[in-house]
């Protein structure tokens, strides 16, 4: 174990890493219920797409944690999902076997932008007050998520107002976000995974904490056959390109796919990596000057790349890398044996789907608010009386999560600091990396735009 995953070196230990797994899980588990509920909407059987988000999971997240030794977790991404199913399926009126192919193949640009080191160039082309505005970012974007998921925040007047306190579901989430707040401040050993459960228990007198009707193991068995491998059938890769007419359209779904799936991941491990140690100065020299896949970083990237195309696969939307990992990184995950425990306990979901599925969003917002809270710690190292990083980093802070977007809150503040360097005459400081990756999201919404 210490030989695999070098606990001692990263200053841990198994009982950390498997308490850190345990919560980054229960952090993300919603998404074994939320992605099947989303996708059978284009008319995929949820039983085959229950079996392809866990499948997806525990290979992505195996990957993360086996090779590239970081305590990220993978599963469909949430965002990407709604992209997939309510614009490329009704919107576009892709079928669901065009866009899993289409799914396929962004996880095939993804491997080659990756093996082409694309990827990290675009990592150290980000400016440093970015990169800790995109750290604080996430922090305000996984906060604003935990709010969202417990309907703490609502929007039935139009603008977000909170919600009015007499549902049990509010009660619960509030004791649970004192719990967590006080256990963290003790510094208790897991103590957002003692939230969670504690905050689950208290949910069953009040109705909160419930068992919900699901579709047994072997029922989703018997309806996988029906998305796994159709990407290569006749109704999915060959479909896509048999009318020429629809090829721009293909191209440019692509291309939104892809940009979005780069830049959720690069942020995540920006914002995340940076703040808790697990990407060293070291990692961040070695992912400039070595090659191959020697550093933690080169092979992070490797893992989210070929998740996505597994995915599709087996029949399901973009696997990415998961903002709640910070859930268990701040519960002092630091190697991949807090990944490979997350694998376990997603398979193990397959066969207790009833008993994970009852934890309630009221457990589990409140671990994600108060490691939002620790992550906004990142926005100290920006110097906000300078406007030239104060307003790309307000972008990538604080509009990533109005937007409910990573990627778009990396885009705009992208887009603002070329436009700032360029009216203070300062162009010829902009790293082409950034002023091409700035043009291609400004292609990426006029093309949306038009479509």
């Amino acid at each position: 174990m210490e030989k695999l995953f070098k606990l001692k070196e990263n200053g841990t230990t198994v009982s950390t890493e498997v308490m850190a797994g345990i919560t980054t899980f229960f952090a993300m588990a919603y998404i074994i219920a939320v992605n099947p509920n989303t996708l059978s909407q284009a008319g995929m059987e949820w039983g085959a797409v229950f079996l392809a988000t866990i499948i997806s999971a525990v290979v992505g997240t195996l990957i993360m944690g086996l090779v590239a030794n970081v305590p990220y977790a993978q599963a469909p991404g949430m965002g990407l999902n709604a992209f997939f199913v309510y614009t490329v399926c009704f919107q576009l009126q892709f079928t669901w076997q065009q866009a899993l192919s289409m799914v396929f193949i962004c996880g095939l640009i993804n491997i080659f932008i990756t093996v082409t080191k694309i990827r990290k160039i675009i990592i150290k082309a980000i400016p440093q007050s970015l990169q800790n505005a995109i750290g604080g970012g996430i922090g305000v974007f996984i906060a604003y998520l935990g709010f969202l998921n417990v309907g703490f925040i609502t929007f039935d007047s139009g603008v977000p107002a909170i919600a009015t306190l007499n549902q049990p579901v509010l009660w619960i989430f509030l004791i649970g976000l004192v719990l967590a707040a006080i256990l963290t401040l003790k510094n208790v050993k897991g103590g957002i995974l003692i939230a969670i459960i504690v905050t689950t228990i208290l949910g069953i007198p009040f109705g909160v904490t419930t068992t919900t009707d699901t579709v047994s193991f072997s029922e989703a068995l018997s309806a996988l056959p029906s998305t796994f491998g159709v990407i290569f059938t006749s109704e999915g890769l060959p479909s896509l390109f048999s009318d020429l007419s629809r090829l721009p359209l293909v191209l440019i779904t692509n291309f939104a796919f892809s940009m979005s799936d780069t830049f959720d991941t690069i942020g995540t491990f920006i914002g995340t990596g940076r703040r808790s140690g697990i990407f060293s100065e070291e990692d961040e020299k070695a992912l400039e000057t070595s090659s191959g896949f020697s550093s933690k970083m080169d092979k992070a990237l490797f893992a989210d790349a070929t998740a996505t195309s597994i995915g599709a696969i087996f029949g399901t939307s973009n696997t990415t890398t998961y903002v709640e990992s910070a859930a268990g990184i701040g519960a002092g995950g630091r190697t991949g044996l807090t990944s490979v425990v997350t694998a376990i306990c997603f398979a193990l979901s397959a066969f207790l789907a009833t008993f994970v599925s009852a934890i309630p969003s009221a457990a589990t917002a409140p671990a994600l608010i108060i490691v939002g809270c620790m992550m906004v710690s990142s926005f100290a190292e920006i110097d906000w009386s300078n406007l030239e990083d104060a307003i790309p980093a307000f972008f990538a802070g604080i509009f990533m999560a109005l937007c409910y977007s990573i990627s778009y809150g990396i885009a705009s503040a992208f887009i603002f600091y070329c436009l700032i360097k360029i009216f203070k005459k300062q162009a010829k400081d902009i790293h082409p990396i950034i002023a091409g990756v700035a043009l291609l999201f400004i292609l990426n919404f006029v093309l949306l735009a038009i479509i």
